[in-house]
C-alpha cells in the first residue's frame, strides 16, 4: 500500500506576487546556520578570520553554490535545457541544481577567497565542510516536500506514495539522504574536528568530507530513482554514482596529501 504523501504546499509564505519556496528558504537557512557556527569555531579555535573577512566568505560560498551547482546540473542532467536555448542556463527558478557541480563551485570560491584575504586553504575548506551537511540535510527535506527526487518503488512498510511518482509506493530516499549526508556526516566531521591532532593536519576533514559524501551518494543512488531522461549508464549504474567515483578518489588523496605534508 504505502503511506500517503503528506500534502505541504512547496510554498512556504505567499506575500502578494512574491512566493518563498522551502528549497529557497533551506539555502537560505543552511547558509545562515553555517556561518554563525563558522563564526563560532573561528573564535573558539582562534583561526584569524575577522567577522569581516565571514561576511566576505558567507559572499562567496553563496555565489559558489549558486553558480556551481546550476551550471554543473546544466552539464551534467540538462541536454534538454540546452535544447531549449541558453538563456534557460541562469533559469534557476524553474529548478535543477547539482551538488556536484555545487562543490566545484565553492571550491573555486573557497580558492579565491583564500588567495584574496592569504588564508591557508585547506584551513578554510575544513572550516567549511563542518557546516555544509546542514544545508544538504536541508535541501534534502525540501526535495522531500517539493515532491521530487524520490525512489524506486518497493514494497518496505515505510514506502510513500508521490503524487509525481504516480502514487505508486516509493522510497522517500530524500529523507534517507537527508540522515545520511546531512545528520551523520555532520555528526562524524565535528566529533573529528574536535580531536587537536587532527585540526593540525588541515585538509583531513575536508578529505573525509569529500570521500564520505560519494560512498553515502553511490549507496543512496541504490533506492532513489534515476532521471527519466538519462537512465542508467553500463547496465545499472547512475549519473549521481559516476559523478560521486570521482568524489571518492580525490579525498582520499586529498586525505593522504595533507597527513604526509604535516608529518
Amino acid at each position: 500500500m504505502g503511506l500517503a504523501y503528506p500534502e505541504i504546499s512547496p510554498i512556504m509564505v505567499q506575500l502578494g506576487p512574491v512566493a518563498v519556496r522551502w528549497y529557497s528558504m533551506a539555502y537560505l537557512v543552511g547558509i545562515i546556520l553555517g556561518w554563525l557556527l563558522v563564526k563560532r569555531a573561528t573564535k573558539k579555535y582562534e583561526l584569524g578570520l575577522s567577522t569581516a573577512q565571514l561576511e566576505d566568505l558567507v559572499f562567496y560560498v553563496t555565489v559558489g553554490i549558486i553558480a556551481g551547482g546550476r551550471l554543473g546540473y546544466v552539464l551534467f542532467y540538462g541536454s534538454k535545457i540546452l535544447r531549449e536555448g541558453w538563456w534557460e542556463v541562469f533559469a534557476i527558478w524553474h529548478g535543477g541544481m547539482s551538488f556536484h557541480g555545487g562543490v566545484l563551485g565553492v571550491i573555486a570560491a573557497l580558492w579565491l577567497f583564500a588567495r584574496k584575504y592569504r588564508y591557508p586553504f585547506l584551513q578554510l575548506t575544513d572550516l567549511v565542510v563542518l557546516v555544509a551537511p546542514i544545508g544538504m540535510f536541508l535541501g534534502r527535506v525540501a526535495n522531500f516536500v517539493n515532491d521530487e527526487l524520490w525512489g524506486r518503488v518497493t514494497d518496505v512498510p515505510w514506502a510513500v506514495r508521490f503524487p509525481s511518482g504516480g502514487f505508486l509506493p516509493r522510497h522517500p530516499s530524500q529523507l534517507y539522504e537527508a540522515m545520511l549526508e546531512g545528520v551523520l556526516l555532520f555528526v562524524i566531521l565535528n566529533l573529528l574536528w574536535r580531536n587537536p591532532k587532527v585540526r593540525v593536519h588541515c585538509g583531513v576533514v575536508s578529505g573525509l568530507f569529500v570521500l564520505l559524501y560519494g560512498v553515502f551518494r553511490i549507496l543512496m543512488e541504490q533506492f532513489r530513482e534515476p532521471d527519466a531522461h538519462m537512465g542508467f549508464f553500463f547496465g545499472s549504474f547512475t549519473m549521481g554514482q559516476l559523478l560521486s567515483i570521482p568524489l571518492i578518489v580525490v579525498g582520499a588523496v586529498t586525505i593522504w596529501y595533507a597527513r604526509r605534508r604535516q608529518s
